[in-house]
């Protein structure tokens, strides 16, 4: 897709301070509206318009824009935004200039659309006639390990928070706040920080901040909601004739476990509530994973095919 220039769109320079973005959008809004002007191609400019002043009126959307603008140059092809790119910013605030997403164009979407499910409504309220208005939610994302949810945890953030100065003009300023993790939060879930989100207007309060959960991977785990998942292998002869193992948890406890005889690939053995804590506590899953010893082994070789020709088995007989 196409790199979009949203200070050219607007006509105005990086550093144009609000006011000065407003009073350019209006002018041009009034140019080419379609209802009054007699430019050929006026539609395409007012939604170009509307989706450039949508980006660069919010401080958060704008201050993430400007991030991206510093890497990729207007008019390339093939334009791709960085994986992550959006993991500190906000684009819940704002409110449409001209309605719905479907106005605008794909590099919006890519950028501010579809990341991660965001909505696009206004957070505060209004400030006509001098009123005080609650400052806009800041949405970021903080990853943590699954022994911070199996155990709870406190963790430092460090977020990046656009605001605006006196002069009407954006700064991007950095601070670290100390967030406890709960015990058993889910990936996806959101933790609110309230009034640690963007400065209020007029005197107003600040906003909240939202807090969305994802999990780094882990070298054993594999979650899915609040169950917990480990691949355990198992020789041949443990599969078939049954067996007692042990295996590590999330707690870093061993727990025993015993495994059925006549057990296939895949099978899995359930812990009910060992899972992800909390009042619907997850379960825990050993799924055993038969491992085959090395052919290369002479004694191996030799069982294997004695068992060939000794025994009558064919796993694929149920196929014809």
């Amino acid at each position: 897709m196409e790199y979009k220039d949203y200070y050219k769109i607007l006509g105005v320079k990086k550093n144009a301070t609000q006011d000065e973005i407003k009073r350019s959008y209006r002018k041009l809004a009034r140019k080419f509206h379609p209802d009054v002007s007699k430019e050929t191609d006026a539609e395409v400019k007012f939604k170009e318009l509307g989706e450039a002043y949508e980006v660069l009126k919010d401080p958060e959307k704008r201050e993430a824009y400007n991030q991206l603008g510093s890497n990729w140059k207007a008019g390339q092809s093939g334009f791709k935004p960085p994986p992550d790119w959006e993991q500190n910013f906000d684009f819940s605030g704002g409110g449409y200039t001209q309605g719905s997403t479907h106005d605008y164009s794909s590099f919006f979407e890519d950028l501010f659309g579809g990341s991660r499910g965001a909505t696009y409504h206004s957070s505060a309220g209004s400030n006509q006639g001098g009123f005080q208005s609650k400052g806009e939610n800041i949405r970021a994302r903080v990853m943590i390990d699954l022994e911070d949810s199996f155990n709870g945890s406190t963790q430092s953030l460090s977020l990046q928070s656009p605001e605006i100065n006196e002069q009407g003009q954006v700064l991007n300023k950095q601070r670290t706040l100390k967030v406890k993790i709960p015990k058993g939060v889910k990936e996806g879930q959101t933790i609110r920080l309230a009034k640690q989100g963007n400065p209020g207007i007029g005197g107003g309060e600040r906003g909240d901040l939202l807090l969305e959960i994802a999990f780094n991977p882990h070298k054993l785990y594999t979650l899915d909601g609040k169950d917990i998942y480990l691949n355990v292998p198992v020789a041949p002869w443990e599969a078939t004739l049954g067996t007692k193992i042990n295996v590590p948890t999330p707690d870093g406890k061993k727990i025993g476990m015993k495994v059925p005889p006549d057990s296939q690939q895949g099978r899995k053995l359930r812990l009910k509530g060992k899972g992800l804590p909390g009042k619907n506590a997850g379960d825990f899953y050993v799924v055993l994973q038969v491992a085959l010893p090395p052919s290369s082994n002479t004694k191996v070789k030799e069982l294997n095919e004695k068992m060939r020709d000794e025994i009558d088995f064919n796993p694929r007989s149920y196929l014809f």
